[in-house]
């Protein structure tokens, strides 16, 4: 009889202690850029699953961060000698994504601390980029801050705080704005739901921007074929250059 009655309270137990989860959907699993492709915007949406059934009592903050394909960059300063501009001084960073936006209910620092949000790389000024070792750390850092603003100001790096709403405690979405510049890719949408400072759940999305059209048969010619490609772009020089030249007779 009180093993009966002990399983009750069992379950209560574990369903208490059962985690919370995100249930996530993307408005498109792929992006296509063509000729006409002047940027496109990406909703992502979804639920808070409770154990319980019931959202909180509290508000919950959510951050959505969209990263595109990492690649090595290497950033150049100028230098000006003898009144010609030339490249100085370098520094190369070796896990820089071609795209990164993040999202989140509220500022960053005010729903998580920096270690939350430097594990889960939650913030552009956390981006973990690996910069080449050997240099001088404060001019590392000079690098990394102005690869930073030249990425912002071309649209690839961006944060929107107060860009998550949450309807009724369960319901979240996010509008995520893809520039025009965006590279082909593959993409990986994360969620996270942070209660009280903390990560209570994650998941993530993925989705893929691709060339379609004559753009994509440039870049698969570029890619694939490119001793065919340059000696058609020569050529297509060389005809271009023909015709400008007799246009111009033909004028005078």
């Amino acid at each position: 009889m009180a093993r009966l009655l002990l399983l009750p309270l069992l379950w209560l137990a574990l369903a208490g202690a059962a985690p919370v989860r995100l249930i996530t959907q993307l408005s498109q699993a792929r992006i296509d850029i063509n000729t006409s492709f002047r940027g496109a915007e990406l909703l992502v949406f979804g639920a808070i699953q409770y154990p319980s059934g019931q959202a909180p009592d509290r508000p919950l903050d959510i951050a959505v961060v969209v990263r595109g394909p990492a690649a090595p960059v290497t950033v150049r300063r100028k230098q000006r000698i003898a009144g010609i501009w030339v490249n100085g001084a370098a520094a190369r960073f070796e896990s820089v994504p071609g795209f990164y936006a993040v999202a989140a209910t509220r500022p960053i620092a005010a729903i998580a601390d920096e270690r939350t949000t430097a594990i889960y790389e939650i913030g552009i000024r956390n981006l973990q980029l690996s910069p080449a070792s050997g240099g001088d750390d404060g001019a590392t850092r000079d690098f990394e801050a102005g690869l930073i603003a030249a990425r912002e100001r071309a649209g690839l790096f961006a944060e929107r705080p107060g860009g998550v709403q949450i309807t009724r405690g369960v319901l979240y979405s996010a509008r995520i704005a893809l520039p025009a510049a965006v590279p082909a890719g593959e993409y990986l949408a994360e969620i996270h739901l942070v209660d009280r400072g903390r990560v209570r759940a994650s998941t993530s999305a993925p989705f893929r921007i691709a060339k379609s059209g004559f753009e994509r048969w440039v870049y698969v010619m570029a890619q694939e074929h490119s001793l065919a490609y340059g000696l058609a772009a020569v050529a297509a020089a060389i005809l271009a250059g023909g015709l400008a030249a007799a246009f111009s007779q033909r004028r005078w």
